[in-house]
């Protein structure tokens, strides 16, 4: 019983050649520490900021409040060469290569690294941190001198469908070159911890605020307006960390819930997922319409299969569900009983029986029952917390490096 997009503003600069030049960026006022070292933060990422709103959009909103962010996305493939300069607020910039198919994969890196040279030309950036999502990006961009080099290892990629071969060699040389590491959960810290001399976990934090309006009753968003109770919902990318067999078993045992997924289907096909009438996908929301829909439901629910590509995740989704006062029943994923379990703050269930079970459970008001533990606990795990603990540590590098 649950208790009581990202908008951008686009100013794209379209080019034929790499070799276009961009409007210089505005000045940045930095906290006195900062203003002898960098003004400029240029993050190398697999995700697209517009894509599900998480761990890289939060951390870099608030560091643009320090420096100004340069995202750099992967290629768009299409027709025509171009870069694509999104502006998210004043200290913010999407950066999004546009490559024609059939490119040469050698003329990709090319291109890539030239782009990113004429970035630091044109908007005269000297000193910089370099803040890497994915390892694959040091292909374009090992010549770079950054004064600091950050590994924000949010998942262990590798182990996820389609990824490169030679994601695990790259993984190495930016652990050799980074002078800090930071991993998005303690299982990843664990596996990382013995290969760098500075590893630092920081799991997935909360906008409390954000979420805790979903105690509140706020209308019913239109797509799930008809739809009965109780509601069982998921929120999250729907892929090969989805477990489909315990999903449908679920859906088939208890044809009297309705189950509202909502998120991108992504690297599975859509034809195989679970079906039924009790079964609703409700496709990507954005980040401001997810506490209407959190609060016009029952349960959440977090079933991932437990494989290789789950052994080392922290779902953003378990903060945000309790502090949206959903009760949580989750598959046996690592951090989630550590961080969660364990406490009694989740249940954890391994099979489809036992996902009915705890659904009752928690319809019937048994579970969980000390909500002061944990919105102290969510209040206390902030995505302003964790920032601000991240800028801290990266500040006494860049102290020692400017002290030099």
């Amino acid at each position: 019983m649950k208790i009581t997009e990202h908008s951008t503003s686009e100013n794209p600069l379209a080019t034929e050649t790499p070799n276009q030049t961009t409007p210089a960026s505005p000045r940045l006022t930095l906290p006195r520490s900062f203003e002898k070292s960098v003004r400029h933060l240029l993050c190398f990422s697999h995700l697209r900021w517009n894509f599900v709103y998480q761990r890289p959009q939060h951390l870099l909103s608030r560091a643009s409040k320090q420096w100004h962010i340069w995202f750099i996305e992967e290629p768009i493939w299409g027709d025509e060469w171009k870069v694509e300069l999104r502006s998210v607020n004043e200290q913010l910039t999407i950066v999004v290569p546009h490559l024609k198919h059939g490119t040469p994969a050698q003329d990709v890196l090319v291109y890539q690294r030239r782009m990113v040279d004429q970035l630091l030309e044109s908007e005269r950036i000297t000193d910089f941190v370099a803040w890497y999502y994915t390892p694959m990006a040091l292909e374009f961009s090992d010549h770079l001198s950054p004064q600091l080099t950050i590994y924000d290892c949010m998942d262990e990629l590798s182990a996820f469908l389609g990824a490169p071969p030679q994601l695990i060699e790259q993984e190495k040389r930016l652990m050799q070159q980074a002078e800090i590491v930071f991993t998005g959960g303690y299982s990843l810290y664990e596996a990382k911890q013995k290969r760098h001399p500075k590893v630092f976990a920081f799991p997935s934090s909360i906008d409390y605020n954000h979420f805790c309006q979903a105690r509140r009753p706020l209308p019913d968003p239109t797509d799930q307006r008809n739809l009965l109770n109780p509601r069982i919902g998921f929120c999250g990318v729907i892929d090969e960390r989805f477990d489909c067999t315990l999903f449908s078993e679920l859906a088939q045992r208890r044809p009297d819930w309705q189950f509202v997924l909502l998120g991108p289907v992504v690297k599975v096909d859509p034809a195989c997922l679970p079906k039924g009438s009790n079964i609703h996908y409700l496709g990507m929301k954005t980040y401001q319409e997810l506490p209407a829909y959190f609060s016009n439901w029952d349960v959440a629910i977090l079933p991932f299969a437990l494989n290789e590509s789950t052994r080392f995740i922290s779902p953003t989704k378990t903060p945000e569900y309790l502090s949206a006062g959903l009760p949580v029943v989750s598959t046996r994923i690592r951090d989630v009983v550590r961080t969660y379990g364990s406490a009694g703050y989740v249940q954890i269930a391994d099979t489809a029986q036992a996902f009915e079970q705890a659904i009752d459970a928690a319809l019937l008001g048994r579970h969980p029952s000390d909500w002061v533990a944990i919105d102290t606990f969510l209040t206390e795990n902030s995505w302003d917390k964790t920032w601000s603990d991240m800028a801290r540590i990266m500040q006494g590098h860049l102290q020692l490096v400017t002290d030099q």
